[in-house]
């Protein structure tokens, strides 16, 4: 869904609330670095100014001044000062170092950001014997902190970040643009990934009112903090040396290294709300390298949902096959340490009991063997689990796997397993006697990885054992899935949870559902259901707001309702599993009843009667058929009559694309008189990317057309639906586009495969009549003024078009 700071090319300045213009610079740069020092380097929004631009002036005589981008304060004895001079460029700007260095110049701030987006500079101005020179420095002061005191930071004084994505963008570009020696994607991951690890470690065993090791200080040189890096990476090596061995090393340059240091020491990575490893991986090594295995990594509040509503016992053995760096597996294990910090007193015997739960109840399967190594480390940092993790291919028959994992990892064996597998197209998986271990699979010479994958985690657990899962949106409702959904009514359902669509994106493009089945169990009467319409980010992968500043994301609050912290459950909810099941339908937005009654209310208030589409089409007011198909791709352009695609179906008329005109031939192929268009019929876009639901009514001059079959056609039959309900075909025009039954589409649009598609859905529409039938008729008449108008314009041009020597003397 669309980030609700952005509506007609403007968008809402963070910090004044103001609507102001939208321009890639304000958009990509001036924008996030406002979030980035409220939220990470704790500026009061008072203590920052972007709109309208602080000006700094080249002499007392100079009126005007120069506009700064972004103008950071700090209060000195109760007088406002100017701290920092930030400049912004859009991405593909490298130009503005210079610019800032003339504003420091004329003012008296002492440190300049320049961040264009991607890449960032962070410059202090010195004063040497008169003269002004610029040094570069590593990081810039919080609120409140001098610049000699960066880097000093106990591990009390670390915080959690909502923009950890954004800054792995900005280290990317530095590295990039600055880096000797490493600079290639997947070797700046492997760099990143061992640095995260060693934060992770110096978080996990620095005391609170301890100084962390892991900081850099403006003070310090290149060489000492590469020193002190060094040896935190040496005892880490030596600590877990079955993991890390001699050959893993950091070999970023010094400098480098500093500058990757100097950005993420004032950040809290165990505590944030995102999966660290998962991030470096989706910024630094991007889909081309890694997108054809599907090692995409699940956000980590989503993580957090699953877990939470799972909720792991100390009893239970734990696995997932598809763990990647173990995001589910670290989250359990959090979850029962939680636990175990309620229950058990003794500080020497919860640690214990933490030590065991990792050893003995966590097991995971992974196929990449890098992916393996971190996440050993990871979970050998947290807890010592890391004996539980195993590079293999989860779905090859367990006789085939080392010796090692068959000893640890037994089919029907396990409690719970968390899994979010690879999906997509492209992803295959062969082999006859691989293929036959499972029922799901029907082409017995490949198989769907992640239906694969849902049958290997059944097979996994014990009876009764639960599954939490996350698989593609078609699973739960297309025709061509139907199999899967007669596989998972064997089991008992438990939950059903609808995620967003901007999830995985902008790395994957799926919109998923979250399963919760418990195995080879009678059905429970109710399924319970959620609907997450916000998960924290927007489709770019950038952190989404709330007007006041809160980041939306619905998770947290799906997750207290299901523990009863609530008195409202507005996102949760529970259908008669009978009703579900009947239906073939397993999406919860599908019955969700909020957007029902905030409809319901919308029509009492405004007087309105709703009426199905199927109810018109019942009493033979409507009628209805698909449009006639899709010519061959090479006869397109060819010919004089147009082809009507999706796209053409625009302000409620119908464009005809030149570069889709077909010839007679193709017409006559297409063309049968059961779909016969006529004038004033409806066409409806039913599938699509996007657009669905856009209407447009046939004029005179569109009778002689090809439409696409995404294309619906409804025909009003005048006599009996004006004696009924007093409906036209104008005010079914005005109806279909009635912000009523706009918001009826958004619960019953699915993705079917790629591509989002209503199906036979459109005909519970319910559109409004008014009760008042002077209403309708007034309604009826102006649509049809204005339709009258815009035919009229239409032929003026087509016969312009069409007569086009007038042009000429």
């Amino acid at each position: 869904m669309a980030n609700e700071q952005q509506t007609m090319n403007k968008l809402r300045d963070f910090i004044s609330g103001k609507e102001i213009r939208e321009s890639p610079e304000e958009k990509e740069a001036v924008q996030p670095f406002l979030k980035i020092l409220h939220e990470d380097y704790g500026y009061p929004k008072n203590l920052l100014q972007a709109h309208p631009q602080y000006r700094v002036k080249a002499s007392p005589s100079d009126k005007k001044g120069y506009p700064i981008d972004i103008a950071v304060f700090e209060t000195i004895q109760n007088e406002k000062k100017l701290k920092i001079v930030v400049e912004c460029k859009k991405k593909d700007r490298k130009d503005g170092i210079e610019q800032l260095k003339s504003y420091l110049k004329f003012c008296e701030a002492r440190i300049g950001i320049w961040f264009n987006g991607e890449e960032s500079v962070y410059i202090q101005k010195i004063e040497k014997s008169g003269n002004i020179v610029f040094e570069e420095i590593s990081a810039f002061p919080k609120h409140n902190e001098k610049l000699s005191e960066i880097g000093k930071y106990l591990r009390k004084d670390l915080k959690p970040t909502h923009n950890l994505k954004e800054i792995f963008k900005e280290i990317r570009g530095r590295i990039v643009a600055n880096s000797t020696g490493v600079n290639r994607d997947e070797q700046i991951a492997k760099e990143m990934i061992l640095l995260i690890l060693c934060k992770i470690y110096d978080e996990r065993f620095t005391a609170n009112d301890k100084m962390v090791r892991f900081r850099a200080s403006v003070d310090e040189s290149d060489k000492e903090v590469r020193d002190r890096i060094d040896e935190l990476f040496a005892d880490i090596q030596q600590k877990y040396d079955d993991v890390l061995n001699k050959q893993d090393t950091i070999t970023f340059d010094s400098k480098t290294l500093k500058l990757v240091v100097g950005k993420l020491q004032n950040i809290c990575i165990t505590e944030t709300d995102r999966d660290s490893v998962g991030d470096a991986f989706e910024v630094f090594i991007g889909y081309s390298l890694k997108g054809s295995q599907g090692q995409f990594f699940t956000p980590k509040n989503v993580v957090r949902l699953m877990v939470e509503i799972v909720a792991p016992d100390k009893k239970h053995t734990i696995i997932d096959p598809a763990c990647g760096s173990c995001g589910f597996l670290v989250e359990s294990l959090k979850y029962l340490w939680h636990t175990l910090d309620k229950t058990i007193e003794n500080e020497i015997s919860r640690a214990e009991e933490k030590m065991a739960l990792a050893i003995k109840n966590i097991r995971g399967i992974e196929k990449d063997s890098f992916l393996t190594k971190v996440g050993k480390a990871y979970m050998t940092i947290l807890g010592d689990g890391k004996g539980g993790i195993f590079c293999e291919d989860s779905l090859e028959l367990p006789k085939n796997w080392g010796e090692l994992t068959k000893s640890q990892i037994k089919l029907e064996s396990f409690d719970l397993s968390f899994s979010n597998p690879p999906f997509g197209k492209d992803i295959k998986v062969t082999g006859k006697d691989k293929l036959a271990q499972y029922a799901l699979n029907l082409n017995k010479k490949e198989g769907n990885v992640s239906t694969l994958f849902l049958e290997r985690n059944l097979q996994l657990l014990k009876k009764g054992g639960r599954l939490a899962i996350i698989l593609p949106e078609t699973y739960f409702h297309a025709p061509s899935t139907r199999y899967v959904r007669e596989f998972l009514t064997q089991h008992n359902i438990e939950w059903l949870i609808d995620i967003p669509h901007n999830t995985f994106r902008p790395h994957n493009n799926a919109k998923c559902i979250i399963l919760i089945l418990q195995k080879d169990t009678k059905q429970q009467k109710f399924i319970n259901m959620a609907v997450a319409e916000f998960a924290g980010h927007d489709h770019n992968g950038k952190a989404i707001y709330h007007v006041d500043g809160s980041v939306k994301d619905d998770t947290p609050t799906i997750i207290d309702e299901v523990r009863g912290r609530t008195d409202e459950k507005k996102y949760t909810f529970e259908v008669e599993a009978h009703k579900v099941i009947a239906s073939d339908i397993l999406i919860p937005r599908y019955f969700w009843k909020s957007k029902e009654l905030e409809i319901a209310d919308i029509a009492h208030r405004k007087n309105l009667n709703m009426v199905s589409l199927q109810e018109l089409i019942d009493h033979a007011c409507i009628s209805f058929f698909d449009g006639h198909g899709s010519p061959k791709g090479e006869l397109k352009g060819e010919g004089s009559i147009p082809y009507i695609r999706v796209k053409d179906i625009v302000n409620w008329q119908i464009y005809k694309d030149p570069t889709a005109m077909i010839p007679t031939s193709e017409y006559d192929r297409l063309f049968s008189k059961a779909k016969q268009l006529k004038p004033k019929d409806i066409l409806f876009v039913k599938r699509g990317s996007y657009r669905i639901g856009s209407v447009a009514m046939v004029s005179p001059n569109d009778t002689h057309v090809i439409l696409t079959r995404e294309i619906l056609v409804l025909r009003v039959n005048t006599q009996s639906a004006t004696k009924q309900y007093g409906m036209t075909p104008e005010y079914l025009l005005y109806a279909m586009s009635h912000v009523i039954t706009y918001k009826q589409l958004e619960n019953k649009i699915f993705i079917d495969t790629t591509l989002p598609n209503i199906a036979d859905r459109w005909k519970e529409l319910q559109i409004p009549i008014p009760r008042d039938a002077s209403q309708l008729e007034q309604i009826t008449k102006k649509v049809k003024s204005a339709i009258t108008k815009q035919w009229g314009f239409l032929n003026i041009v087509d016969t312009l078009k069409n007569h086009n020597d007038v042009f000429y003397t």
